[in-house]
Parts: C-alpha cells; sequence; structure tokens
C-alpha cells in the first residue's frame, strides 16, 4: 500500500466582497487540496487502462478495477497482484489464471484506453456488451427507511479527506447487517467505489454486501460496478442519472438518494425499503 501522502498545502489569496471604502481584508493561506496522479493498471504484460486517481490503496483499487470490468469473477481468477518490479507506486501488475485468460480473450482486447475521474468507462464499445456480464440483484434483502438514513450519516463521518480539501468522493459499504466492511475516498467516484469493492473484495466479506452509499450521483458506469459486486441497495446524495436508473431497473436494483434530513425517493427497487 503505498505511504505517499494524499493531499498537498498551497498557498491562496482569500478574498471577501468589499462593501465599501479602501481596506482590503485579502489575506495568504494555506490551501489543502486532494491528490491526483495517474494510475496504470496492466494485465498479463500488458498495458490495459490508466485512471486519475488519489494515490494508495492502489492493490484495492485495481483489485476492484477487475471486478467491475468482468476481468474476473472471483479472487482466485488472479495469479499475481503487485506493484511494478521497479517499484513504481503508479503501476499495478496483475496476472490472470491461464484459465481465466482464455475466458475473457474480448475483454483484454481493450487494452490502452484511458479513463479519467469524471466520465469513467471511456472507450467502451457497447452498452450492451456490459449487460453480459452483469446479473440481476436477488430479492429477499429488506432495510428499514430509519436504517438507511444511518448509513447515509455515517458516510460523512468517515470523510477524512472531504473535511480538508472538498474535492474527494467517497463510497461506503455496509453488510446486510448494516455494519460496516468497507469504505474509501478518491478524487475519482469510480475509483473509490472500485477501491471500496476490491477491499471488501480480498477481505472476504463482499458476499455479505447488502447496501452501498455514494457521496456522488448514481451513474450508469456505477451501477455496473455495484451489480458485479452484488450490491442490490444504492444510496446517492444527489439524483441518479436517467440510464442509472435503466440498468438498475433491469437488474431489479434499489437506487434511492436523500431529499431532506429525513425524506427518501426511491427512484426503483422500492421493495427492498421499509416505510412502515
Amino acid at each position: 500500500m503505498s505511504t505517499r501522502k494524499n493531499t498537498k498545502f498551497y498557498q491562496a489569496l482569500q478574498c471577501k466582497e468589499r462593501s465599501g471604502g479602501t481596506d482590503s481584508s485579502d489575506q495568504v493561506i494555506d490551501l489543502e487540496l486532494i491528490g491526483e496522479e495517474p494510475f496504470l493498471i496492466r494485465i498479463d504484460d500488458k498495458d490495459y487502462s490508466v485512471v486519475m486517481r488519489t494515490p494508495g490503496d492502489e492493490v484495492y483499487h485495481a483489485v476492484g478495477f477487475c471486478l467491475g470490468e468482468g476481468i474476473v469473477d472471483s479472487f482466485e481468477d488472479f495469479k499475481t497482484i503487485g506493484y511494478d518490479k521497479d517499484l513504481e507506486p503508479n503501476i499495478i501488475n496483475i496476472w490472470l489464471t491461464p484459465e481465466r485468460h482464455e475466458k475473457i480473450p474480448h475483454l483484454l482486447e481493450r487494452k490502452g484506453f484511458v479513463s479519467q475521474t469524471s466520465c469513467g468507462i471511456c472507450g467502451k464499445e457497447m452498452l450492451k456488451d456490459l449487460h453480459q456480464i452483469l446479473m440481476p440483484a436477488e430479492n429477499g434483502f429488506e432495510v428499514e427507511i430509519n436504517r438507511v438514513f444511518d448509513c447515509i450519516n455515517k458516510l460523512s463521518k468517515n470523510q477524512k479527506y472531504y473535511q480538508r480539501t472538498r474535492g474527494s468522493h467517497a463510497a461506503l459499504i455496509f453488510d446486510d447487517q448494516l455494519q460496516v466492511i468497507s469504505f474509501a475516498e478518491d478524487v475519482g467516484r469510480h475509483n473509490a467505489l472500485d477501491k471500496a469493492i476490491g477491499t471488501a473484495f480480498m477481505d472476504g466479506t463482499l458476499s455479505d454486501a447488502g447496501v452501498l452509499v455514494l457521496s456522488s450521483r448514481i451513474s450508469y458506469e456505477l451501477v455496473q460496478k455495484a451489480a458485479r459486486a452484488h450490491l442490490p441497495v444504492m444510496i446517492s446524495n444527489s439524483r441518479p442519472t436517467a440510464l442509472a436508473v435503466e440498468m438498475g431497473q433491469s437488474l431489479n436494483m434499489t437506487l434511492a438518494f436523500p431529499v431532506e434530513e429525513s425524506e427518501l425517493i426511491i427512484v426503483c427497487g422500492e421493495n427492498r425499503i421499509i416505510r412502515e
């Protein structure tokens, strides 16, 4: 795991609107900003993807990314995972088992595309290709609405970088008993989810996951990643995109977001949230 600092300090000028007079209230302050660096994921000795992300948790990030992409279905599909042989912290090398490699040649051919923090899966060929690696969520899991708000409130309490930089996204995963199993924070919302999923995947707790809370809106790519992790409930701090809702409906998932401290809008999958 990287030990580099994930934030940096810069001097900035703090200014206030003047109501009159000539006195200036401008002052120089130290501003803490979230870090952002390129991260290369190499699969079977070939460059596969470059993302801009906050340094740290590179192995978890790469593992979660591979699960979301459909490159792996289980942890046993990995042969080895590690940093570059020259100890370059911005490169992770992944080797798949020969059996797994032979099953996904069409996915491994998609090498070299660049994923930016703002658009996630730039370079995808067709949306229908993604549906082929996704399965609908099972029924049976339910959560009381008041406990949903408990989960939402825990997100901000875990966001140490956001409190200091106002520039990060976060993902928090709860198990079916609503106990926290993983958390991640990153400049990119897709990266934060990859890191959180990768952590639970490597810890062996992902199979117990029930609720995902996100600091950002729910987009198509985030639904894809959650579906690959078999997360049935997604809660975000803002409205989902239209395409995300269509995908959530087709995968029998629950998508919701709060509008007040005690008001929740359920966009799809209302059967999982108990409102009595």
